[in-house]
């Protein structure tokens, strides 16, 4: 009897010894422990994690809860399957986001899918990542800070190296023809802002509103207020046929030829001097620039060799001096399109909107709101293509910036090069159904800053 009684309760040990799970967890704790890691995104070995969570040895658990836990972990699988894994990608994908802009390295459209898009959209773009909300999306996942997500935009770039070629290589479009349209007439000969106008209608290449891009201004504000008006970024898209236009592309393909911080001496490489003669080749075969030589030509300002004409716009947007102390360290093109921050902290420039598109689809501008307009029930909206903002870049607030939007690279060049050579510090003109002051800051012999403001 007592070797009986012996027996069983050997046999009752071995059964509690074997239903006891490894690390003594209970239940609870392991359907916590597995949440927390499909929240934080801890899919780096499923094997290991189902070990972990079942945490038993053979079949002692009964079929019910071996069932159970099964569909738990089939379930996370299939929340884990709809947010892509970065070890699908290549690692130069990883890269692509940050160096996109950057003309030593051009992937081509044809190397992303569109899962990799939403991935670099998730992992790359700073402006698009999650931001913490109040509410939560369908699938559980939070949604933190002030911007919802934005699908990242991959600019065509296919003939972007090819613009720090020799001059010989370089391929251009061809010279437009408008004829007598060319000529300036007398009285915008005698009226400089009759002049101004008519380089507006003669923007060939001026987007249009809705069908080549999309804006979304958001709420307004005033200048003091520091509040971020704008839930979403100012643009909503553009249009990829918009960057295969050559003065479009080669006028792109300069913005990431500066270093945005004022007082910093810019070295010109010779392949960025062959990016700007070959953007001067290309804008020169347009309309606005052709009036512009015209023009100037008639007031005994420039040559009337178009070769010298090119040279001296050249020199007028792209000769350095010095800015903030140091020379070499600014241009016109620079200061105007590009932008720089001042050393006390302050924005300088930028007002151009390609600059600014480019710098927000890379998370780089945070839009904040327009500033409320002069005078009543002139609120901007989509169709608008004069704006005055408010926005941070690289974390540096920009209480007032005013841009056109839309307008083509060779438009505002030709616009401000007029105002500079022809016009005042003021200049009060009419392009299109804008009412603008162009204003034009000498430094020199230099462009200082030039830029308009809505009136």
């Amino acid at each position: 009897m007592e070797d009986l009684i012996k027996g069983l309760a050997g046999a009752v040990l071995d059964r509690l010894g074997n239903d006891e799970e490894p690390n003594s967890q209970s239940r609870d704790e392991r359907s916590r422990s597995t949440w927390a890691e499909v929240v934080s995104g801890d899919q780096d070995n499923d094997e290991g994690r189902g070990d972990r969570r079942h945490g038993y040895r053979g079949n002692n658990w009964n079929k019910e809860e071996q069932s159970r836990l099964e569909q738990e972990r089939e379930a996370d699988r299939s929340r884990l399957s709809t947010r892509p894994h970065k070890e699908q990608y290549r690692p130069e994908q990883e890269n692509w986001q940050e160096d996109i802009y950057k003309t030593s390295y051009k992937p081509h459209k044809e190397q992303y899918s569109p899962q990799q898009e939403e991935w670099e959209a998730e992992n790359c773009n700073p402006s698009s990542r999650p931001q913490k909300q109040d509410e939560e999306n369908d699938d559980g996942w939070e949604t933190v800070g002030k911007k919802p997500p934005r699908k990242s935009h991959k600019i065509i770039k296919d003939h972007w190296g090819g613009y720090k070629a020799p001059a010989e290589e370089q391929e251009y479009s061809n010279d437009v023809e408008i004829g007598a349209a060319l000529e300036p007439s007398k009285d915008e000969l005698a009226d400089f802002s009759q002049a101004c106008s008519k380089l507006w209608d003669l923007d060939l290449n001026r987007l249009v509103p809705g069908k080549d891009y999309e804006i979304d201004c958001g709420e307004g504000k005033r200048v003091s207020q520091n509040e971020d008006m704008a839930q979403g970024n100012l643009f909503t898209w553009v249009s990829d046929d918009v960057f295969r236009k050559p003065t479009f592309a080669r006028f792109c393909s300069l913005l990431d030829n500066y270093n945005p911080q004022q007082g910093y001496k810019e070295v010109v490489t010779s392949e960025e001097r062959q990016e700007q003669a070959a953007f001067i080749e290309e804008i020169s075969r347009t309309a606005p620039i052709k009036y512009l030589h015209k023009y100037l030509v008639s007031k005994g300002i420039a040559s009337g060799s178009y070769q010298d004409f090119k040279r001296l716009i050249s020199s007028l947007w792209f000769e350095l001096y010095s800015r903030g102390g140091t020379s070499g360290s600014s241009s016109a093109f620079e200061h105007v399109f590009v932008g720089e921050i001042k050393q006390n902290g302050e924005v300088s420039g930028f007002h151009n909107w390609l600059q600014f598109y480019l710098e927000e689809a890379k998370g780089r501008v945070d839009y904040q709101g327009y500033i409320f307009p002069r005078r009543r029930g002139e609120i901007p909206d989509s169709e608008s293509q004069l704006l005055t903002i408010q926005f941070e870049w690289n974390g540096v607030l920009k209480s007032l910036s005013s841009t056109l939007v839309g307008v083509s690279p060779e438009f505002e060049l030709a616009l401000y090069t007029l105002c500079f050579y022809v016009g005042e510090e003021d200049n009060h003109i009419q392009l299109g159904p804008y009412s603008v002051n162009i204003k034009c800051y000498r430094f020199g012999d230099h462009i200082g800053s030039v830029f308009p403001i809505a009136e």
